[in-house]
């Protein structure tokens, strides 16, 4: 069951990573500071998830 959460965790924080880099092209391409600052925003949320998911990963990998 925790495979299946942390496989899910670092599925989730990659999409939010792709997804954020395509909204912030677009919104450089198209000068948009919304798009530049949403993109920033789900780049970073992406980025987070998957620090936290490696973190985690590691905290219980040393305690065994």
């Amino acid at each position: 069951m925790a495979v299946d959460s942390l496989l899910v965790n670092k599925l989730t924080a990659i999409v939010f990573i792709v997804l954020g880099f395509l909204v912030f092209a677009s919104g450089y391409r198209h000068e948009s500071p919304s798009g530049l600052i949403g993109g920033c925003l789900v780049l970073a949320i992406g980025i987070i998830l998957l620090i936290r998911k490696i973190v985690r990963k590691n905290k219980s990998n040393s305690s065994d």
